[in-house]
């Protein structure tokens, strides 16, 4: 399994997502172009001494991370706000990289149109979204639970 961050804005979210990331064993992939510099300060100050412990790749574009998923046989789990489909009846697969969009924007339609699954957390109807380093900690979660992880 591994996580993939489509054109992160937040480099805080990056860097908490990264901590995650190490703290798990889970390999990290990001989506260029970010909304900061890599070597931000905040994002380095986010991620800590953690980033050294972070197993990542980063991507030119959706295109190069696309290409990549796929000769690597991996299947592409979305989370967005636009689905139905929840989460936690989800069978994950250890070939499953879970995709989640920019803070700002979630992901383009081209995006949507080209991963194997879509799916949501359930929330109280009319907020909007969770953040980004919740919701992959939420997920992540329940894949390492049903994949027997930790």
């Amino acid at each position: 399994m591994r996580i993939a961050l489509f054109e992160p804005d937040i480099p805080q979210n990056t860097g908490n997502i990264f901590r995650l990331g190490a703290c798990l064993g889970i390999p990290i992939d990001i989506i260029e172009p970010t909304g900061y510099l890599f070597d931000d300060k905040r994002f380095k100050r986010s991620s800590m001494d953690y980033i050294k412990y972070t197993e990542y790749k980063r991507h030119l574009d959706w295109m190069s991370f696309y290409n990549w998923s796929k000769e690597n046989n991996y299947r592409l789990i979305l989370l967005t706000t636009k689905s139905q489909k929840k989460y936690i009846n989800y069978k994950f697969q250890s070939n499953d990289i879970l995709l989640f969009g920019r803070e700002s924007a979630g992901v383009t339609l081209s995006v949507h149109e080209s991963v194997n699954e879509q799916l949501t957390i359930p929330m109280v109807e009319g907020l909007r979204s969770i953040n980004v380093s919740s919701a992959v900690a939420l997920v992540v979660g329940e894949a390492c639970r049903q994949l027997n992880l930790l």
